[in-house]
């Protein structure tokens, strides 16, 4: 079965879910409220599952040129101590392909660039996600995670939850050697080094939900960090307002179901979950080759969509679950040196490909 089908949301997810649902034969529309393609933005890690996403759609090779190999790092504490390695060549001779840092901009540039132009529609906005079930065959929500078509889907019956921390993330001009995250108690900072002169860089601190926002972000920032070691107050001192994007982190209650009728959800709007483990923008897109391929020569689309749900679901939910572990343990508050043994351990089994 092939029809005309409408994805809401042209972020990574949607984007690729449109690639995908062309290849498998559907007229496809992506409408987003966006004006156009994001020009700044931070960096991905795309992990070796996800890229071979990216294979299936015909655009892997275009963001492998324009990414870099993630290199390896450390988990040090506040003082720089390590505590434990991150070690990235362990993970590329498993599977035969790297972590690949790209940026978002970038990533959204190719998925939009395989798509002809008619399909994909800017400032287009969807406030009623049912009106578009008589306009189309099948409908995809990958409206992020305050999607609008999961609502329509399942009510207020499955919130957003707060997942107790606070975080702040931008790209500092800093040009350092060598990643990786520094655990301080109940704090975190990552540095991601991206290339030309640039560290993508995060940070997040255990507070109590409806905690005031500060004033000034960046002094707050160095308030929190200022006295780490050297390379987080590097990146400290060169932050300016306007690069600093503050939010509280939130994932999403684990739906009973990512579809219903002729409707999915994929990516954040289906199974939105905190950053810890740098999963989400790696699902959507698995997610999406996973749709496509369900819904490809399908007699049946509900039934072809129910597949996709029992395909994806409780993949997505595991991983989940597990980035908001991980953010638990890395932001812990006491007992610390166990904290620092159970990383050692967990880093020894191996990352998620």
């Amino acid at each position: 079965m092939a029809g005309r089908a409408v994805v809401v949301g042209g972020g990574i997810g949607g984007l690729a879910a449109g690639i995908g649902l062309r290849a498998a034969g559907w007229e496809v529309t992506v409408l987003e409220r966006s004006a156009g393609l994001p020009e700044t933005g931070t960096g991905l890690g795309i992990w070796p599952t996800a890229m071979r996403a990216l294979d299936t759609l015909g655009v892997g090779d275009e963001v492998r040129r324009r990414a870099r190999r993630q290199a390896g790092g450390s988990i040090r504490r506040p003082d720089g101590r390590r505590i434990a390695t991150i070690d990235v060549d362990r993970l590329e001779r498993r599977h035969g392909e790297p972590v690949h840092l790209v940026t978002r901009p970038a990533l959204l540039a190719v998925l939009a660039g395989a798509l002809p132009g008619p399909a994909l529609r800017f400032a287009t906005p969807v406030v009623d996600p049912g009106a578009l079930i008589d306009a189309y065959d099948l409908v995809v929500g990958a409206d992020g995670i305050n999607s609008v078509v999961r609502v329509a889907l399942h009510g207020q019956r499955c919130p957003l939850r707060y997942a107790g921390a606070v975080a702040w993330r931008g790209v500092a001009d800093v040009e350092l050697s060598e990643g990786g995250e520094t655990w301080g108690r109940g704090r975190r900072f990552g540095l991601t080094p991206i290339g030309d002169g640039r560290t993508n860089w995060y940070a997040s601190v255990r507070l109590p939900k409806g905690h005031p926002a500060p004033v000034d972000d960046v002094a707050e920032l160095r308030r929190l960090f200022g006295d780490w070691h050297p390379p987080v107050r590097r990146v400290l001192d060169a932050l300016t307002p306007a690069g600093v994007l503050r939010h509280e982190i939130r994932d999403l209650t684990p739906l009973p179901s990512y579809v219903a009728g002729r409707t999915a959800l994929l990516g954040d709007a289906a199974h939105a979950m905190t950053p810890d483990l740098g999963q989400g923008a790696c699902q959507a897109l698995i997610d999406a080759v996973a749709l496509a391929d369900c819904v490809r020569d399908a007699d049946d689309l509900p039934a072809a969509l129910r597949a996709y749900d029992r395909r994806r679901r409780r993949p997505t939910q595991r991983i989940a679950a597990g980035a908001r572990w991980a953010g638990r343990l890395a932001q812990a508050r006491r007992l610390l040196p166990v904290r620092d043994a159970v990383l050692r351990l967990a880093l020894a089994a191996g990352p998620p490909a």
